[in-house]
């Protein structure tokens, strides 16, 4: 284990882009007439979830040097994230995508450039020593030399005792090459530690047909102790070591946009992780984060107290469904 000072709580790895999200909810994209910038990108929404519920969080990424990149920076900074480990390049464009603003899984169109050309000689190892968790979605993994950048992000972390957190968002259209994305997340699951999948991401990555607990089992067989699975208005399971710990419901609410929800509820467990709780306490505090969420187009607008959160959330025993 490292002895640096560890000051970063999440140190998250990969897509920092821009989010065109519709003004008016639509299912197809070419519905959409009219969109609204936002910061986007899985990892640094993660990183803006933690700094907004009161964790410290940097980002490693790489943007273009233009007017969005500069709008990514600003953004990131205004909410709290560290950037010294953020790469603009003038040799690249910062990625963008538009995404349908709905209540179901979003229709989206990627137009990706400098988010994969981080290299590993861009991660910093001083950023890595700071870290309590080190974390990372499949996006920067479809591509080279994002990939390589991400291997030696976690292989460092592991070496130095971290928690290693992957998100596998598995999409065929970010990563056509479906053989090629088993056999390189197969292998980066290696050094992971804690793994949130939501029921679309296992039916993209495993196939369908299978019931939660077998790709949970799936899941473990890859090698993370902790394995969170969420399904949607079915709730969200929880196992550890193998043990399922038990179901959560979901709770009926109006769900407004539901782009950047898988996100805020991975901040809000991570961070509760991070406290000290026990994993089912982490998932209670994390449906409340993303039901925050899910009611919010875009991001998250206000720093959240967790404390007052923690404070109002239900005992285990009466929140819980056996299993």
């Amino acid at each position: 284990m490292t002895t640096t000072n560890q000051d970063i709580d999440l140190l998250a790895i990969g897509e920092t882009l821009i989010d065109f999200i519709s003004t008016e909810p639509v299912e197809d994209l070419r519905e959409a007439t009219t969109f609204r910038r936002y910061q986007g990108g899985s990892p640094a929404n993660i990183a803006v979830n933690v700094s907004k519920l009161g964790g410290s969080s940097a980002i490693i990424s790489k943007t273009g040097i233009g007017a969005f990149g500069q709008f990514l920076k600003a953004e990131l900074q205004y909410h709290g994230v560290k950037t010294n480990y953020m790469v603009m390049d003038c040799r690249v464009h910062t990625s963008f995508v538009f995404v349908c603003q709905t209540s179901d899984t979003p229709d989206f169109e990627a137009y990706r450039n400098g988010d994969y050309k981080l290299t590993p000689e861009e991660v910093s190892t001083e950023a890595i020593a700071r870290a309590r968790v080190v974390h990372a979605s499949t996006w920067p993994l479809s591509r080279e030399p994002s990939r390589s950048a991400v291997s030696k992000l976690f292989t460092l972390a592991h070496e130095q005792g971290k928690i290693v957190s992957l998100d596998p968002n598995y999409s065929p259209r970010i990563w056509p090459d479906y053989q090629e994305a088993q056999a390189v997340m197969r292998d980066i699951y290696r050094y992971v530690t804690i793994t949130k999948a939501s029921l679309d991401d296992a039916h993209r990555f495993f196939g369908p047909g299978h019931a939660p607990e077998a790709y949970i089992e799936m899941l473990h067989e890859l090698g993370p102790q902790t394995v969170v699975f969420t399904m949607g208005k079915e709730g969200s399971l929880i196992s550890q070591g193998g043990n399922l710990l038990g179901h959560l419901p979901a709770r009926p609410i109006e769900v407004v946009d539901v782009t950047g929800a898988g996100d805020s509820f991975w901040a809000g467990f991570l961070m509760a992780m991070l406290d000290g709780h026990p994993p089912e306490r982490c998932l209670l505090f994390a449906r409340e984060i993303v039901e925050m969420k899910l009611t919010t187009v875009g991001s998250l607008s206000a720093a959240l107290d967790r404390n007052e959160i923690y404070d109002g959330l239900p005992e285990i025993s009466k929140a819980f469904n056996s299993v």
